[in-house]
């Protein structure tokens, strides 16, 4: 996944950094709120639960987004696609691990020590000699 961003016009929400689509925002706010609500993680059966409700229109939750704020709403999302391109990215970027072993999703900070080293590297690159 590339993540572009203007720093001049940097976005309040990390959301809107990450996703590109309005719809795509709201489902993975809705998910990691469901995560927080369960201590930080899910297991894989818990998963699969929200990806099938949220797949069958069952998935309710409140929406803190323009011009829905304070609204509670039945949420529908393509489970392939919630798997795709709102789970994957998350676990690939660090925002969420999955322990193979146990069979748990967790909320991870692992993204902030991404984004260091990615910083890191270009500190790195400005540093390098010129070559003729």
């Amino acid at each position: 996944m590339v993540i572009l961003f203007d720093k001049f016009n940097l976005p309040e929400d990390i959301y809107e950094i990450i996703f590109a689509t309005e719809q795509q925002i709201i489902v993975a706010q809705a998910l990691l709120k469901e995560m927080k609500m369960k201590g930080g993680q899910m297991s894989k059966g818990q998963m699969s639960d929200f990806a099938t409700r949220l797949h069958e229109g069952r998935l309710e939750t409140k929406i803190e987004r323009a011009p829905f704020v304070g609204k509670k709403l039945k949420l529908s999302y393509n489970k392939r696609q919630f798997y795709d391109r709102i789970l994957t990215p998350m676990k690939s970027m660090g925002l969420i691990y999955y322990d193979l072993y146990k069979k748990i999703y967790k909320v991870s900070d692992d993204f902030v020590k991404q984004l260091d080293i990615i910083a890191k590297m270009w500190q790195r690159e400005l540093q390098k000699p010129l070559n003729d």
